[in-house]
């Protein structure tokens, strides 16, 4: 295998949970990165009748931009999310992260609480405080509303998923190493979709062939690539800053494309 990693087309059964990292690294910046001033800060929101607390970050820019929601891994809110937020704003666009433990007083001190109340949430609930978020994006001056995708890290990559097949007004969507989701819903995808999975990474990939054929079934097109060399959260790791850096590299030229940024 060549440097580039395995590519293909995926989607498929629903895989969850992560390898817990304790330190947390900050994606670098690609050499494609244009904005360096940037302006973030939390913000809340309603979601039904509950209050989603986010962490939102502005490209300073003239024009309105397009935006991107950035859904956590099975940690909860982390320096990575935040910096990775911060990232996607010196990359041009409106970004907002959500903390999807709003609901259970907010992410926890400790990673292992987190993963203990993610794994008590509702997926129908977790859509509404996604279109909550998304909602609340298209109220905002700096944002394009007509161009809004989604990015997820493990956990969050499986919700990127899902969230693509309950919103159709979604223009593109990231997976970033996490499953795919019921294939009898993949038809109701309307937004372009790219995978970024690890090559060691064993658990997650176990499921690319069915996947595939899933998203065939569905005639959905989902480019994907293997990573060589890393495994699962390996943006968040940087176990190998190059590979992690083509990655995001790829991510943020989709990005431009299905954005129009």
């Amino acid at each position: 295998m060549d440097s580039r990693g395995r590519y293909g087309a995926v989607g498929g059964g629903i895989v969850l949970g992560a390898v817990l990292v304790a330190t947390l690294y900050r994606p670098l910046p690609p050499p494609t990165a244009g904005f360096r001033d940037i302006h973030s800060e939390y913000v809340k929101f309603l979601s039904g009748k509950d209050t989603v607390t986010a962490y939102l970050a502005y490209p300073e820019r003239p024009q309105p931009a397009p935006a991107v929601i950035v859904i956590h891994e099975i940690f909860g809110m982390s320096d990575f999310i935040r910096q990775t937020t911060e990232q996607l704003a010196k990359d041009g666009f409106v970004a907002i992260a959500p903390d999807l433990l709003s609901r259970r007083g907010g992410t926890p001190a400790t990673p292992d609480s987190a993963r203990k109340l993610i794994a008590t949430l509702n997926g129908d609930t977790v859509t509404a405080d996604l279109d909550a978020t998304r909602a609340y994006l298209k109220t905002l001056k700096p944002v394009r509303a007509s161009d809004i995708g989604v990015i997820g890290f493990c956990w969050g990559g499986s919700q990127s998923f899902r969230y693509a097949t309950n919103a159709p007004e979604l223009k593109a969507f990231v997976v970033c190493y996490g499953g795919a989701p019921d294939p009898a819903d993949m038809a109701k995808i309307r937004a372009k979709g790219l995978g970024v999975y690890a090559e060691n990474d064993a658990r997650i990939d176990a499921g690319l062939a069915d996947a595939t054929a899933a998203m065939r079934a569905a005639h959905k097109d989902y480019p994907y690539t293997v990573y060589p060399g890393v495994g699962h959260g390996f943006l968040r790791t940087r176990e190998k800053p190059e590979v992690a850096d083509s990655a995001w590299n790829a991510v943020i030229r989709f990005f431009r494309a299905q954005l129009k940024s």
